[in-house]
């Protein structure tokens, strides 16, 4: 295997130019998933895909359509049925550029600079994929390729996956593997190979407050209505408390407290208190008293308000009592939460805490469950090796703050579980302007699925 493994390390090196100009074709698609006016875009991207796999010998590839936007399968199935067959998981779509003034070149022209690739796409997650895809090719110009592959590719994760669950349910047996490779996660740092067996669930509503019929001249009706942009400050303020502890009824009813084992093994992890400072660039850490940063983020649940709407924000003055506000906000979970009894907990915090001058409503709009992946699966042991091998040291193991709704679908949906890894690092600026990717673990990154891909062969003789 090791002559095996080299001989595509080595094909893969004499062709990274390629492969890095490929990516960067790949990233020139505005597949923005959020706005509707890129919807042709989603669908160029999709053939896109469906062509370069047929290009790396994947040659049953094709686009199932969905209400929304395409869905990519693939299948490589000629290892033998001795052998593993692996799901490879990704998704084409991107976040939207949003504020495009603040990006130092164009989101969508994708520019080398001091070895970071900038592109909206890169990290989060055309560059992941594209990893995978070198990694694929590399081992079909220098050798039998060890396992079978298939691949779903979808273009609505950064919109909460709508179509997928449907999708999977209705084509199960199309999916049949026996496990998943999801790079979509990443890496504490750059010096330090990260798998993950853990996220948190996802709950995100919409707040919407009404008061007057109309915007009010503020001289003229100041002091006479509820202003429904206070109102809603006030409300979001009083979710929480000064140390931190979120306030809707019941809501850690359900969260269980982290054994001291766990704590133990947060608080080895080189995520302390400076790290997270050094990532955010704020003057001091906040949060629910009593747990580190680490644990905050790795297993207690959070309440977040992600964007708030109302009145005049334009250049200038314009002196009016708005008549509507909005906030969207997100709550992520921890196991035993599910993101209906949250819709029930905001709900009961609005009776009794929104004003009685205003009317108000909340609208859910994306959830995903919380889920944890044992360490001991032996695909994961395999990808685990595979990092030691590259990057010299064995990987950490963390669970992430955030989601990834896929997951509990291959799990409860196709019954398989995930392999959750990646190479992006947490200052790659994803959703952020100036998105980027570390071209030099990106290399280690297509090295190690190689690896991964000769160890699964070999455990499998």
């Amino acid at each position: 295997m090791s002559t095996q493994y080299e001989k595509a390390i080595q094909f893969f090196h004499q062709n990274k130019a390629k492969y890095t100009d490929t990516l960067k074709d790949y990233l020139r698609i505005p597949s923005i998933s959020a706005d509707s006016a890129y919807k042709k875009d989603l669908h160029r991207a999709a053939e896109w895909l469906v062509d370069y796999l047929k290009s790396l010998g994947i040659e049953k590839a094709q686009i199932y359509e969905t209400q929304l936007h395409p869905i990519v399968y693939g299948e490589f199935l000629k290892a033998g049925k001795e052998k593993p067959t692996v799901l490879i998981y990704g998704h084409y779509d991107v976040q939207p550029p949003d504020p495009v003034e603040l990006w130092q070149s164009d989101p969508f022209g994708p520019v080398e600079k001091d070895g970071l690739l900038y592109a909206r796409g890169t990290s989060d997650m055309k560059g992941q994929l594209m990893a995978s895809f070198a990694a694929i090719d590399s081992i079909m110009h220098t050798n039998e390729f060890p396992v079978n592959l298939k691949f779903i590719i979808e273009g609505e994760e950064e919109i909460g996956s709508p179509s997928i669950v449907n999708f999977l349910e209705n084509h199960k047996d199309l999916f049949r593997s026996d496990f998943a490779l999801n790079l979509d996660a990443g890496m504490i740092a750059e010096d330090i190979p990260t798998i993950v067996f853990g996220l948190r669930g996802l709950a995100y509503f919409e707040i919407h407050v009404k008061g007057p019929e109309h915007d009010l001249h503020s001289g003229l009706f100041g002091g006479v209505v509820y202003n429904p942009a206070q109102a809603l400050c006030e409300i979001l303020a009083g979710m929480k408390d000064k140390d931190g502890k979120i306030l809707l009824p019941s809501f850690y009813d359900d969260v269980e407290p982290l054994t001291q084992g766990e704590r133990s093994e947060l608080a080895h992890l080189p995520m302390n208190d400076q790290y997270y400072l050094d990532q955010t660039g704020v003057p001091d850490l906040w949060g629910e008293i009593g747990y580190t940063a680490a644990e905050r983020v790795g297993g207690r649940p959070s309440l977040e308000i992600n964007g708030i709407n109302s009145g005049y924000t334009g250049e200038g003055p314009k002196t009016v009592i708005p008549s509507v506000a909005m906030a969207k906000i997100s709550s992520r979970l921890v196991p035993h939460q599910t993101p209906e009894n949250i819709h029930q907990q905001l709900l009961q915090y609005m009776k009794i805490h929104a004003p009685k001058n205003i009317s108000w409503e909340v609208k859910p709009l994306t959830s995903d469950f919380p889920c944890v992946i044992g360490r001991d699966f032996y695909a994961t042991q395999c990808f685990s090796n595979a990092l030691e091998k590259v990057f010299g040291k064995k990987p950490v193991y963390k669970r992430e703050g955030g989601s990834i709704p896929i997951v509990n679908y291959m799990k409860n949906i196709l019954g398989i579980e995930s392999v959750l890894s990646g190479f992006g690092l947490p200052d790659d600026r994803i959703h952020s302007p100036n998105e980027r990717i570390n071209l030099d673990l990106w290399d280690k990154g297509v090295q190690s699925v190689i690896h991964f891909f000769y160890n699964l062969s070999e455990l499998s003789q």
